[in-house]
């Protein structure tokens, strides 16, 4: 039995060596879209662009992309960040450990590609 357990745990351990963490080709990102007057944008086509920055709010832009999303009944919306229309950069080739990076999130209310930012985040 203890041989069993010796020979389970050795595998294991070999096992966990050859294991790598790769980084993920894309991520979700959820939000409620609002109007200008803070009202809930309900089943509504917005234009979205995704910006992500390296080191500064406003540094070096190493990946863009846009999506267009239709809202939830209560303005929901769903986005896979990774997974849009690429403007510039290449969402693979991101050096995550070579951080910090922001992400900066900006819309167009009325589907389009005039977009203004919303914010930008660590």
């Amino acid at each position: 039995m203890k041989l069993k357990n010796l020979l389970l745990a050795t595998v294991f351990l070999l096992g966990m060596g050859t294991a790598f963490g790769q980084a993920p080709q894309k991520f979700n990102y959820q939000a409620v879209a609002r109007d200008a007057s803070n009202n809930v944008m309900p089943t509504t086509l917005v234009g979205i662009e995704i910006v992500i920055h390296q080191t500064t709010p406003g540094g070096t832009i190493v990946y863009s992309e846009t999506h267009t999303a239709i809202t939830s009944a209560i303005g929901l919306m769903n986005l896979s960040i990774g997974a849009g229309t690429v403007t510039a950069g290449s969402f693979a080739a991101i050096d995550w450990g070579a951080g910090p990076y922001y992400l900066e999130i900006g819309m167009d209310p009325a589907g389009g590609t005039t977009f203004t930012s919303m914010g930008t985040q660590q």
